[in-house]
């Protein structure tokens, strides 16, 4: 049964509708790009609209969240409903940061955010039930676990982005969308470089991780079902950066490979914390 005292989910429902309205605006956005009458201050305009509405989605979803931290007593990391909630901050805080920082990647958003309504979608059929927060969740190197682990997934959804351009200018239909956009090779070089960062983070959350469960539960290491995929993706991750920093490799290949690693991180991510029975669960 939904919690009645559930005080948060107006403001989660409202920061759903303007990633929503964000996610209208990103392909209105391509849409004037494409049509030839259209000047640079149009296409500006609706990128304008698009980071407004995200920075205002970011908000709404901050205020849900600090409804509910007060409300339960501790932060959304326990369950599912509140996994995905606070990824959708997270993974919108740092898109709408390098969405104003950096324009060559704005045209992502028509990847990107849909991306976002997948876990929007999710979280609207989740039971927002608060479960208490378990004994081994209180240790600072938790809060550097979860934090290095928002930013591999967030830099991986952004490369994702990039290499979601390059694959459905494939599809003969929405090519001439597509065609104003940088050329193919500018694309996958920007994607790759987000998905060293996100080699990074995922290093960095691997080795915070091994350090809270050395705390918690009295070992760095025990190829549970969670860390084994995440050490699987790292591997893999760590692999086709390689391969694509030695060799030629062509886009359309290396833009699969972004794809299939960012979709293996989400399940990882979304998965084996909650459908196998290992400590990450949060039963102990």
């Amino acid at each position: 049964m939904m919690d009645g005292h559930a005080t948060e989910l107006p403001w989660l429902w409202a920061g759903l509708a303007a990633y929503a309205l964000a996610t209208f605006a990103a392909f209105r956005s391509v849409q004037v790009a494409h049509a030839r009458s259209a000047g640079a201050m149009a296409v500006r305009g609706q990128e304008n609209a698009v980071l407004t509405l995200l920075v205002v989605g970011v908000a709404l979803l901050t205020i849900s969240l600090a409804e509910r931290w007060i409300r339960i007593g501790h932060g959304p990391f326990v369950n599912l409903f509140e996994l995905i909630v606070s990824q959708l901050f997270s993974l919108g805080l740092v898109y709408v940061v390098a969405y104003w920082r950096f324009p060559v990647l704005r045209p992502t958003s028509v990847v990107v955010l849909p991306i976002l309504w997948v876990l929007g979608l999710w979280v609207l059929v989740l039971e927002p039930t608060a479960v208490p927060n378990p004994p081994t969740y209180f240790n600072n190197w938790k809060w550097a676990h979860v934090g290095f682990g928002k930013f591999f997934l967030a830099f991986c959804l952004i490369g994702t982005g990039f290499a979601g351009i390059v694959l459905l200018r494939r599809v003969k239909r929405l090519a001439p969308y597509l065609r104003v956009l940088p050329d193919d090779d500018v694309l996958d070089n920007h994607a790759w470089r987000f998905m060293l960062l996100a080699l990074v983070f995922e290093s960095l959350m691997l080795i915070a991780g091994a350090v809270w469960a050395q705390d918690a539960w009295g070992r760095y290491w025990a190829w549970d079902p969670l860390e084994t995929s995440a050490f699987i993706n790292w591997l893999a991750l760590g692999m086709a950066l390689h391969i694509r920093f030695t060799y030629r490799v062509p886009t359309l290949w290396s833009s699969a490979a972004i794809v299939g690693l960012f979709v293996f991180a989400f399940f990882t991510y979304f998965g084996f914390p909650f459908y196998s029975e290992a400590a990450h669960k949060g039963v102990v």
